[in-house]
């Protein structure tokens, strides 16, 4: 009982935080109803930041329970520079399959541009997230097994949230990105 307790009362907590999604979903409507390629690819945008955060909470976690990574301020920095690097290099790889997939269904340059721009930023932020979060876990006194479950939650809300922001930017300023994507092509 104890240990279903500080579980339902983990699970319940996500839940009602991963629930933010729909307050910002609400606020983003008209970006949502006129861009729909925005819809068709929001599941696979979070879910790579769920992934690739987990896939670093992961890696942190058991380097603390091995004694490979410590817990201290230097290690801290190490390990969130670390996961920053790798999550340049992930982002850029499903930045760029995202964006070939995205291009072959809806041939839509700019909606193509805007999501694999989502996705990369997505991967870096979730990535660093999944690095911290281990050690956030455990400076509130909380289990850093919980990371995997936490960053998947995280980073559905700043997924959601990350999309909407580039997205809208990026819709916005499309003769600019055209301008932009045409002269690199161009050269």
């Amino acid at each position: 009982w104890v240990r279903l307790r500080k579980r339902v009362a983990l699970l319940v907590g996500l839940l009602v935080f991963q629930s933010f999604s729909s307050f910002i979903l609400s606020t983003y409507e008209p970006l949502l109803q006129k861009h729909t390629v925005v819809v068709f690819f929001l599941t696979m945008l979070v879910g790579a930041g769920g992934n690739a955060g987990n896939q670093s909470a992961i890696e942190v976690i058991t380097g603390l329970a091995t004694g490979a990574i410590e817990y201290n301020a230097e290690s801290f920095g190490k390990t969130v520079s670390k996961q920053l690097r790798v999550g340049a290099l992930l982002g850029f790889f499903l930045g760029a399959g995202s964006f070939a997939r995205v291009y072959v269904t809806n041939r839509d340059v700019i909606g193509s541009f805007a999501i694999s721009t989502a996705c990369f930023s997505i991967v870096v932020c979730s990535t660093i997230v999944g690095g911290a979060l281990p050690y956030v876990l455990i400076f509130c006194g909380q289990e850093p097994a919980n990371a995997g479950s936490s960053v998947q939650v995280c980073m559905d809300v700043l997924g959601v949230t990350i999309t909407c922001l580039v997205c809208t930017y990026i819709f916005q300023n499309a003769d600019f990105v055209v301008g932009v994507l045409h002269s690199t092509t161009a050269s």
